[in-house]
């Protein structure tokens, strides 16, 4: 069941509203949209955050990457 609300917008708030009505979305659909993809915004950064933390964690993983590093630097042509 949908469940109306009211927001106060400050300038910028304004501003972006306005840049998606002018999508063709209604206020609804522009601050329904903007809501969710807030949430998938955040969800996807605490996924990456948590994958690198464990990566950070993999002992064998840093020691993979820095022989990597190493031998791209043997690699490397004189300066």
């Amino acid at each position: 069941m949908a469940r109306a609300i009211s927001v106060r917008l400050d300038d910028e708030a304004e501003r972006a509203l306005r840049v998606l009505e002018s999508t063709g979305l209604t206020q609804s659909e522009a601050i329904r949209v903007a809501l969710v993809g807030e949430v998938r915004h955040r969800r996807r950064r605490a996924e990456m955050a948590a994958e690198v933390a464990a990566l950070e964690e993999d002992e064998q993983d840093r020691e993979e990457m820095l022989a990597i590093a190493e031998l791209m630097e043997s690699l490397r042509g004189p300066r």
